[in-house]
């Protein structure tokens, strides 16, 4: 007899994770032999970089003072305090509340959870990290992706924005650095974005993990800075800038008008107080890496510059693929010339030269668009291979 099959929740349906699933080509074809260079995953401990000293021994120390029960659910003392010190050094201001999370992404899936109700939509980067698809799907809320314009350095596009805002929009995200595309923000498209969320009452999520990994002399500025008032929630964490992502430390920042804050405060604090806390002797790093040495990133920067130019130059070498030059973070979002989709393009090359990128469509894209991100962490002379191997495969597709 046949046992009846258990049904998952239907929910789970549009859950994808691109970045990771495209790992299930790239595993079978490893089983082969063949020589894999993987350029998919923003991981900077598997390839030539490490965090700060400082951080590991301070986090190591907390485990041997035995700090290794719940801590509080925002998070220990000293950490929140750094971590509202660091939002002020970036101007933020009228700060009500900060919190300590397993790596940022549960901190978006929090407040993503107390603002949301079924039926309801949060606007979304296209091309953006997937996750915030994926929470919503979760939600049961449905997609409303609002696109970068890709011949304006991947600048938001404030006119779609607006054409896509409805009376069941609660919030607008912002990647900046963007992943997947490493554009940075101009200060004039944060202001409109300010602007818009005002008008309509939106809460911002400005997802700022790559703040400090930045090229040509660029500065940062934080969406949350440049108006006091505005409902917004900054997010960061030690991953990516302080090379710990097996950590999983992340946080929020709330900031904003606090009478319109107040109810959505005591939502996100719920949620906080009922999954216990964040892991705890690694909060214990937060406040030295956050004020000690920043020398790792100066040498961090050193090396993906050098990436960064080689990714650029290499890949615009190649006719039909082109590439806007990243200005922050370590990916790229190269648009290739093909009519067929972008995931057929990304498996073969797999498949054939064990070069493992992500297709574009796993990000979103505009119709009739076909990219694929790369990460360049790896060192130069990989990815002078991947790159002549990417070159070599795209004209054999395309042929």
């Amino acid at each position: 007899m046949t046992p009846e099959v258990i049904k998952p929740a239907v929910r789970t349906e549009k859950i994808t994770y691109a970045i990771r699933d495209i790992l299930l080509v790239a595993d079978e074809v490893a089983k082969t032999g063949k020589e894999m260079l993987y350029l998919n995953i923003g991981d900077p401990n598997i390839y030539d970089f490490e965090p700060p000293r400082h951080l590991i021994e301070a986090s190591y120390d907390a485990m041997l003072r035995n700090k290794n029960g719940y801590a509080p659910s925002s998070g220990i003392k000293d950490a929140v305090e750094a971590i509202r010190n660091e939002a002020g050094r970036k101007g933020i201001k009228n700060i009500h509340d900060v919190f300590v999370t397993h790596g940022a992404s549960e901190a978006i899936d929090i407040c993503l959870t107390a603002l949301v109700n079924d039926g309801e939509n949060v606007l979304t980067p296209t091309p953006g990290y997937p996750l915030y698809t994926a929470i919503s799907a979760k939600l049961s809320a449905y997609e409303n992706p609002y696109y970068l314009d890709e011949s304006n350095g991947w600048q938001p596009d404030i006119e779609d924005i607006k054409k896509k805002i409805n009376s069941k929009t609660k919030a607008i995200v912002l990647i900046n650095p963007n992943n997947p595309t490493g554009s940075l923000y101009k200060k004039e498209i944060l202001e409109e974005i300010i602007k818009l969320a005002e008008e309509n009452n939106l809460v911002i999520f400005a997802d700022e993990i790559y703040d400090k990994l930045l090229f040509d002399g660029q500065k940062h500025i934080s969406i949350a800075s440049l108006n006091s008032e505005v409902p917004c929630i900054t997010f960061g964490g030690l991953s990516k800038n302080y090379m710990v992502p097996g950590f999983r430390i992340g946080w929020g920042v709330i900031s904003g008008n606090e009478a319109k804050l107040k109810d959505y405060l005591s939502a996100i604090n719920r949620i906080l107080r009922s999954r216990l806390s964040a892991n705890h002797p690694e909060q214990y790093g937060i406040k030295i890496a956050l004020e000690g040495d920043q020398t790792h990133l100066v040498e961090a920067m050193k090396k993906l510059q050098v990436r960064r130019d080689i990714t650029f130059e290499m890949l615009n070498k190649v006719e039909g693929i082109s590439c806007v030059k990243p200005e922050g973070a370590f990916y790229a979002f190269p648009k290739i010339e093909i009519d067929k989709p972008d995931i057929e393009f990304v498996s073969g090359l797999i498949k054939e030269t064990g070069v493992v990128v992500v297709h574009g469509s796993g990000f979103g894209q505009v119709p009739g668009t076909h990219h694929f991100r790369v990460v360049f962490l790896p060192n130069d002379e990989i990815l002078r291979k991947a790159y002549q191997k990417i070159g070599d495969f795209y004209k054999k597709f395309t042929a």
